[in-house]
């Protein structure tokens, strides 16, 4: 079994969380006030910290 490269799975997690966020079941549960201590956007700003730290750790140095 191989394994998917991590751009491809961030890539991935990206496109989820971005479906989650317009779902409907999801707006509904904001409408009764759900109120997580973390939210969309801070998953969405994790992955593209880890995204921002790979595409750095992948340049050659100069």
């Amino acid at each position: 079994m191989s394994n998917p490269h991590l751009h491809q799975l961030l890539e991935q997690a990206q496109n989820l969380i971005s479906e989650i966020a317009v779902h409907p079941d999801y707006k509904q549960l904001l409408g009764l006030g759900y109120q997580p201590d973390l939210n969309i956007a801070d998953a969405q700003t994790a992955l593209s910290y880890l995204q921002w730290e790979l595409d750095r750790n992948q340049q050659p140095s100069l």
